[in-house]
């Protein structure tokens, strides 16, 4: 090999090498983005889920507002919801490119065809107010922890889906949890047996919202956004007669907070935290995984309890802490076996069309 054909060959390896490792910064720098926008996002997830409870909490038990109207608080908060809606419409309207948002202009037929979904909706968000109301932030994901098992069970009943062994062994630790942490809340003299039937209620929704958002969801050609709205819009109606027969005008009407600034401001972030979980709930499944969401929504759950453990300052026994820990290991255990079967589905046809394939000799 002469002396220019080792030239050509020294400068072909430098320039291969140089690739070679561009490439691998070029991997390193997107997978190092990739990993500061999840954390963003589920970092956001869980400040607008853990604020919203504690700033929910607030309004419905506070001793400084007594304001004694679940009712009102909720339909304040769809109010807020449908108002943010059409406004950001307007926006994207205005300034297509900036930002994505459906028309939300009101359609009469529309919202009949959501209406079902919204009675639902109603008692989800209503019974999930009244259970805070009643329980400790605390004791609030146990109180409420048996929406996995009304999963299995809507889902038998209505869909006509089995479920597994293995799934339904995961939701017997929820269960125990469940019993578990009432027990403990006797025990401590905290129990609320209201509190209790409106998170078993408002489990039950959630449940059902689950089922029949899939249902309603064609009516508005798929779109998360129409449907919140118009399911707000709904709630907002059917909302003001029970208010009615509930006396929560004449309480509200009455209320020796009525023209604080404060108190608006308050509510009104309840309205905007309200409707900003829907949009984090969907950029975290967007970023991850919903098997990663529904891992995160479990941590999450524990955090959650421990700040509230910590900031109402509560000394809590080791069958409490065990009652939870049943709860949300057993919500993950079963979120690990469903994202198990739900591969295994996935591989199947897989390995079924290669056999195929070599049977037939292709």
């Amino acid at each position: 090999m002469n002396r220019t054909q080792l030239k050509r060959s020294r400068i072909l390896k430098m320039a291969l090498t140089r690739s070679d490792s561009a490439d691998q910064e070029g991997t390193f720098e997107s997978f190092l983005m990739k990993a500061i926008k999840i954390t963003a996002v589920v970092t956001l997830y869980w400040f607008i889920s853990i604020t919203m409870v504690f700033l929910n909490k607030y309004l419905l038990d506070s001793p400084a507002l007594k304001l004694d109207a679940p009712l009102f608080v909720t339909f304040y908060q769809c109010f807020v919801t449908v108002i943010l809606c059409w406004c950001i419409s307007v926006f994207a309207r205005l300034c297509p490119g900036y930002v994505e948002f459906p028309s939300v202009r009101f359609d009469p037929k529309i919202s009949r065809g959501v209406l079902p979904l919204s009675i639902v909706f109603i008692g989800m968000i209503t019974f999930n107010n009244l259970c805070l109301k009643y329980v400790g932030v605390a004791f609030y994901n146990v109180g409420r922890s048996l929406t996995t098992v009304f999963n299995v069970l809507m889902s038998y009943l209505i869909l006509k889906q089995t479920t597994s062994f293995h799934a339904l062994l995961c939701c017997g630790v929820i269960i125990g949890g469940f019993w578990l942490g009432v027990d403990q809340e006797g025990a401590e003299g905290s129990l609320s047996w209201s509190g209790i039937l409106f998170g078993v209620l408002a489990s039950l929704c959630v449940s059902l919202n689950a089922i029949v958002t899939k249902k309603v969801i064609p009516v508005v050609d798929g779109s998360i956004w129409r449907l919140t709205y118009y399911n707000n819009i709904n709630a907002c109606i059917l909302f003001i007669p029970l208010i009615a027969i509930l006396g929560e005008f004449q309480t509200v009407f009455y209320f020796d907070k009525l023209d604080s600034l404060h108190f608006w401001g308050m509510m009104t972030l309840g309205g905007v935290f309200g409707f900003a979980i829907g949009y984090v709930t969907g950029l975290q499944i967007k970023f991850t995984s919903p098997l990663t969401h529904n891992v995160s929504g479990t941590a999450k759950a524990c955090v959650q309890t421990v700040i509230a453990v910590t900031y109402y300052d509560s000394m809590k026994s080791v069958l409490w802490w065990t009652s939870n820990l049943m709860v949300l290991g057993g919500s993950s255990a079963y979120t690990w076996v469903k994202g198990m079967e739900m591969r295994k589905s996935q591989e199947e046809p897989q390995i079924k069309t290669v056999t195929a394939k070599n049977d037939s000799g292709v």
